[in-house]
């Protein structure tokens, strides 16, 4: 395959947005008025880059903040936004990332041989890695009360397990934890309060947990491979009590 094929914003449907997200939300705010809440979100590895322009719309009139690779306060909290996951078996590479080297599971892309809907230097593309970026974006910050978006999952938990069970290319099995080894490193060694992922739909469903522990850090999914909505809630001053339901 070609390395990096690029595909114009003209040629992406960006309906999705403004028929779903930007309708939906506005409804919403002209109902709860002063009482809208703070909505923070992320991308995730299906969506296409170039809709982040109709993001940044819905971000002006006060519909929500996308914080991919930014941080923000809420009250006595910094939250973190990460949108980027390891490679994929997938085409669509506006969100992946090499994860701690170059190296591709079996059955993966690499970043460089997909397409993208925004063109990124090739050197970008070939060499940045989700441990360095998650490096650059927090510094030396103390992540004791920090609050982290992620889309991947951190790797060998409940979280991160894939229907790839007995399955094989070339006779060599797939590994069934396809979460990031970066982030997995990253919350071990810096400990943030809560980590909140999504990502590998299936997760919950095969391993039965949607929440677990790594050190002193919280970890809950969001994911969700039916039909319904997979809702967590928390209090960040009580991560042990947060609950996860299908609406």
């Amino acid at each position: 395959m070609p390395s990096e094929h690029f595909y114009p914003a003209s040629k992406v449907n960006t309906s999705c947005i403004h028929s779903v997200l930007y309708d939906g939300f506005e409804s919403v705010k002209a109902r709860l008025s002063s009482a809208y809440p703070r909505v923070l979100l992320i991308m995730g590895n299906d969506d296409v880059r170039a809709e982040e322009k109709e993001l940044e719309e819905g971000q002006a009139h006060g519909l929500w903040s996308d914080i991919h690779l930014r941080k923000v306060e809420c009250g006595n909290f910094i939250v973190y936004g990460y949108a980027y996951v390891p490679p994929t078996p997938f085409l669509l590479k506006d969100w992946e990332r090499y994860d701690v080297s170059r190296f591709v599971d079996v059955g993966c892309i690499a970043p460089e041989e997909g397409w993208r809907s925004i063109p990124i230097p090739m050197e970008d593309s070939k060499y940045a890695t989700i441990q360095n970026d998650l490096d650059v974006l927090t510094h030396n910050s103390d992540l004791s009360q920090a609050i982290f978006l992620f889309h991947a999952p951190p790797h060998h938990t409940a979280l991160d397990q894939a229907a790839l069970a007995s399955k094989t290319i070339d006779n060599v099995p797939l590994d069934t934890h396809i979460g990031s080894i970066a982030i997995r490193r990253f919350i071990e060694k810096r400990q943030p309060l809560i980590t909140l992922h999504g990502h590998v739909h299936e997760s919950v469903r095969l391993s039965g947990c949607w929440c677990e522990q790594i050190g002193h850090t919280w970890i809950y999914s969001a994911a969700h491979d039916g039909e319904e909505l997979a809702l967590v809630r928390f209090d960040p001053t009580r991560p042990d009590k947060a609950s996860r339901s299908l609406i």
